[in-house]
């Protein structure tokens, strides 16, 4: 019997929010008929590689979140007649919403899947940008950008876990770097656009990326590993079909999927008094430590206040130095997209600690002896 004649009322509710569609059903019945205008779609990289693009813009929404108030704030404080401080307290909004979203986006995606999450995620980041562009008073502005930050700490959560879920293991590294990367993309589009543009436009432009994402979701499968795990087998087979290819053999995937989410449904027990164990303690704060030491190091106000840091630097052309600095994200991302693979994780986290060291050093050297 099937996970959906088993599971009554109560169950039907941890079903697809999106179903995985049934346009890739058809061509992997009839995919001889088709042809060669299926073939593409056989192809399980570009199968992945779709599903990844698609999902990418969540992260990009993210990161134009962060780079939107470095080129606006002096056009925000002037229109609206705010303070500097009310200024601080709306770039720092998004991080508490994104606290709270990312508090909760753990059980959301349990329970209504990836797609589902990301779609929840979507709405409130088109509602906040649209109140931002719209706002006549701070109220406005502080609502928009407080749910703005509630949609990406659900993204921040829930396409990283999707990429990793329906990524083959060969490609798993690099595929998981796309994240990050379109997160510095949508940095340095903010920037950029924000020079050719004012702040209302700039926030309406903001809407694009999740206003695209929604019917992108349509066209893609949900994650296997989380169908595995909520007993939904033939959905589960028919997702893993679409993303390795219909001609390719996923029995043995298959098989390690099934025994990968047996497994974990047994060590699913374990409690916070657990991670007393001293068996925990060390990869607890190598993980926890490299996520609060990657915060502390300032690198959101940075990048929310690039602009207002170079002109005080005596920079005299800040804007094009905050798109210079995007444009090295992006770069260097791209570079460690490119070698996470080949040169390990651990080697690039000792590179980019250091050059961050040295970097935050030179600075902060600069304006002391200013």
């Amino acid at each position: 019997m099937s996970f959906r004649e088993e599971g009554g009322d109560a169950r039907d509710l941890q079903k697809p929010f999106l179903h995985t569609g049934s346009w890739y059903k058809m061509g992997s019945r009839q995919s001889s008929i088709m042809g060669s205008s299926t073939q593409v779609i056989r192809d399980g990289a570009v199968s992945v590689l779709f599903c990844v693009l698609i999902v990418a813009l969540g992260p990009i929404q993210f990161g134009f979140t962060c780079g939107y108030s470095s080129p606006t704030q002096g056009a925000i404080v002037r229109d609206l007649k705010l303070s500097v401080s009310e200024f601080s307290l709306f770039g720092s909004l998004s991080n508490v919403g994104a606290m709270v979203g990312a508090i909760a986006s753990g059980q959301i995606a349990e329970y209504i899947g990836r797609k589902g999450s990301l779609m929840i995620a979507a709405i409130p980041n088109i509602i906040g940008w649209l109140s931002i562009s719209f706002a006549k008073d701070s109220s406005f502005l502080f609502m928009g950008r407080l749910l703005e930050g509630f949609g990406v700490g659900i993204i921040s959560y829930v396409v990283p876990v999707y990429i990793a879920e329906i990524a083959p293991q060969n490609m798993r590294g690099s595929l998981g770097s796309v994240n990050q990367l379109s997160v510095t993309i949508g940095i340095l589009l903010a920037y950029l656009l924000g020079l050719f543009v004012n702040w209302r436009v700039l926030a309406i432009l903001g809407v694009l990326p999740c206003t695209v994402l929604i019917p992108g979701l349509f066209f893609i499968p949900e994650s296997p590993r989380w169908l595995a795990k909520m007993g939904m087998t033939d959905e589960f087979e028919t997702s893993l079909q679409v993303l390795r290819g219909f001609d390719t053999d996923i029995s043995v995937e298959v098989y390690e999927i099934k025994r990968s989410v047996a497994s974990t449904g047994k060590r699913a027990a374990i409690r916070f008094a657990d991670l007393k164990r001293k068996r925990y303690w060390f990869p607890l704060m190598i993980g926890i430590g490299l996520l609060v030491l990657q915060q502390l190091s300032g690198i959101n106000g940075v990048l929310f206040y690039s602009t207002t840091i170079f002109a005080n630097a005596g920079i005299s052309s800040s804007d094009a130095a905050t798109v210079g600095l995007g444009a090295i994200q992006v770069i260097a991302t791209g570079i460690s997209t490119w070698l996470v693979d080949k040169s390990g994780r651990r080697l690039l986290l000792i590179i980019s600690s250091c050059i961050m060291t040295v970097s935050l050093v030179i600075v902060s050297t600069a304006f002391y002896l200013e």
